[in-house]
């Protein structure tokens, strides 16, 4: 069965939870979200991003090689590299929505090539079994593979068990492209704030908001036109990457998710970029970074 075909029939599911929670003791308040563009119960939202990352997973690369043209690469390299893992001594960091591993290889040689460190560790977190077992897989071809530098773990980053994840332990967290398929952001921040030390940096990379109006212009007709036709010829899967760049319109702008950034008690730089966040390509992706205190 095709993904479009299960998109479909979890839509029409979704579509029943409505009508259910419409008719519920609070009619005028049913709690939603996004789901790209449309609007789904807030408990219909984890089920579907699942169906999408499902199809997606071993294609992950090639997914966001279309949706950024290939840059994607780039900007992880740059992310990584401006957050220096390692530099000072070695960290313990925890890569959330990573189950590909990209990010976590990236920390971890960037830690080992320029210094010299072996001891710097990531925990992988995903929600998503599919993508965790591509991740293994990956780091099944490197040095890192069965050492205590690496580990994966599927979990929920809106609630990460204390068990495993306890507070003040991480000194690094990262998130590239995650967060904006969560169903409550706020939440996930929350546990961000939760698991880091006092002093520890909380990094975000995603798809956002382009300040160029040209840019913005052609950016706009290359995602709604060229992405889903690329989904189609590549992956005969033209749903989940119309879903991935409507959920990107949906995310909030650099100056709404700076705040929402120290709403959960971090503290960032100036609205500006350069400040609380950095553009990349103009803000097609983006780095938001915060300090907890």
């Amino acid at each position: 069965m095709s993904l479009s075909t299960n998109l479909r029939r979890t839509l029409s599911c979704s579509k029943a939870l409505v009508r259910c929670v419409n008719t519920s003791s609070d009619p005028q308040h049913p709690k939603t979200t996004s789901f790209g563009f449309q609007t789904i119960p807030e408990d219909a939202k984890e089920t579907m991003v699942k169906s999408v990352f499902d199809s997606v997973a071993s294609k992950y690369d090639l997914m966001n090689d279309a949706m950024s043209m290939g840059v994607h690469r780039l900007w992880k390299d740059q992310f990584v590299g401006d957050l220096k893992p390692g530099r000072q001594r070695p960290m313990k960091c925890i890569d959330v929505a990573g189950g590909t591993g990209d990010i976590a290889l990236r920390i971890l040689d960037f830690a080992r090539e320029k210094y010299a460190d072996r001891e710097t560790s990531v925990e992988v977190v995903d929600i998503n079994e599919q993508m965790l077992k591509e991740g293994l897989r990956r780091f099944k071809k490197t040095m890192y593979h069965n050492t205590p530098q690496i580990s994966f773990h599927e979990a929920n980053a809106q609630s990460l068990p204390k068990d495993k994840f306890a507070d003040d332990s991480y000194d690094l967290y990262t998130i590239a492209f995650g967060i904006r398929n969560v169903t409550s952001i706020p939440a996930v921040l929350e546990e961000a704030y939760r698991v880091l030390k006092p002093g520890a940096t909380f990094a975000c990379l995603e798809f956002n908001r382009v300040d160029n109006p040209l840019l913005g212009t052609l950016y706009d007709q290359y995602s709604f036109h060229i992405i889903p036709l690329l989904g189609t010829i590549l992956t005969g899967d033209r749903a989940s990457y119309q879903y991935l760049v409507e959920s990107i319109r949906k995310f909030p702008s650099q100056p709404d998710f700076a705040q929402m950034i120290r709403n959960a008690g971090f503290v960032t730089g100036k609205d500006v970029d350069g400040g609380a966040w950095s553009n990349l390509w103009g803000g097609v992706a983006c780095v938001h970074t915060g300090v907890k205190v």
